[in-house]
């Protein structure tokens, strides 16, 4: 399934930015809260896809 594929990578493409953030790097972390809600939308792809597959069989 492709939207769990780019989720996934969103995912992983922000694990520096969150040791940065943690860090204290202000910056870093505007990166990751923007990630964050980039991460959020994708997830409610998969959801959405996922229902999609229910509703067929």
């Amino acid at each position: 399934m492709q939207e769990y594929e780019n989720l996934k990578k969103l995912v992983a493409e922000i694990e520096s930015d969150i040791s940065k953030a943690e860090g204290g790097n202000k910056a870093a972390g505007t990166r990751v809260r923007k990630q964050m809600q980039m991460i959020k939308q994708a997830s409610q792809l998969v959801r959405n896809r996922i229902l999609e597959i229910r509703a067929t069989e």
